[in-house]
């Protein structure tokens, strides 16, 4: 009989990461129905074997070669069975009754196929982990938010804690940590791989709400996501995998705004050197 909840998780040298992710999710025991998934994406940090040593509860797969996020997450999807699957970051920490309060919403929602926690760095500070489809205005009022809550901005600061603190529809939730109903998931085949990093969450939320599915963030399930210790060590890279993920998001959704982006990167000197086709 197959648990009602899988957890995938991918990693990609995240030995120092994932060890407190595990055992957070361990807090849980058995309130939760659930198996447990590693995707390895080739990591060269030895996450793998430390995860088989530490968790032997926990399944692990190596994945061969570096897949990226949406095609790690697909192969853990297809190697799991429960009625629901929660993507999860190795660098997060799931505190105490957000599994059950995602899975609650749901259960409370029939018209709902996605839920998203409210996500907290390290210092506890609310994160804007949901919005709206992403466009030209979504991403600069994003992103505007964003600096403004970094750099303490009283007035950014307050408005994010108080859109954080209460539960909405929204347009799409973070893939740092997302729950999802599996029918949902397969209806619209699974995530888009051409999106290998960044951007896969909102076109996948994107997909699921065109067949008239709900996306909702629930403020009462909080999860801990110690952002940036995975890109700080590899900056640049980091950078152009989002570029590559930004214009094929842009290909697919508004492709009348590509040469715009293309020309506005190329100037700022950070188009990326691979072509995105149509």
């Amino acid at each position: 009989m197959s648990s009602r909840l899988s957890i995938v998780i991918v990693t990609f040298n995240s030995a120092t990461e994932i060890d407190a992710c595990l055992a957070s999710l361990a807090v849980h025991g058995a309130l939760v129905d659930r198996e447990t998934l590693v995707i390895d994406n080739a990591s060269s940090d030895g996450t793998a074997a430390a995860v088989r040593a530490r968790w032997p509860g926990v399944r692990v797969l190596d994945a061969g070669r570096n897949l990226g996020f949406a095609g790690g997450s697909n192969l853990g999807i297809r190697q799991t069975a429960g009625e629901l699957i929660l993507l999860l970051n190795p660098d997060t920490i799931v505190r105490p009754g957000a599994l059950e309060a995602l899975m609650a919403a749901l259960d409370a929602r029939s018209d709902a196929a996605v839920a998203g926690p409210r996500i907290v760095d390290g210092d506890g500070r609310p994160e804007l982990s949901f919005g709206w489809m992403i466009s030209p205005v979504a991403e600069l009022r994003q992103k505007l938010l964003v600096k403004g809550h970094d750099r303490g901005l009283p007035l950014v600061a307050e408005y994010v804690d108080r859109i954080t603190s209460r539960p909405r529809d929204v347009g799409w939730v973070s893939g740092a940590c997302l729950l999802v109903r599996r029918a949902d998931a397969e209806a619209v085949g699974l995530l888009d791989e051409r999106f290998f990093m960044y951007a896969e969450d909102v076109d996948f939320c994107a997909a699921i709400r065109a067949r008239g599915r709900a996306v909702i963030f629930v403020p009462a399930s909080q999860v801990v996501h110690l952002r940036g210790r995975s890109v700080a060590s590899s900056p640049k890279a980091t950078e152009m995998a989002y570029r590559r993920s930004q214009l094929a998001f842009y290909v697919k959704h508004h492709p009348a705004w590509v040469p715009i982006l293309r020309a506005y990167l190329k100037l700022r000197g950070r188009l990326p050197d691979t072509t995105i086709d149509p």
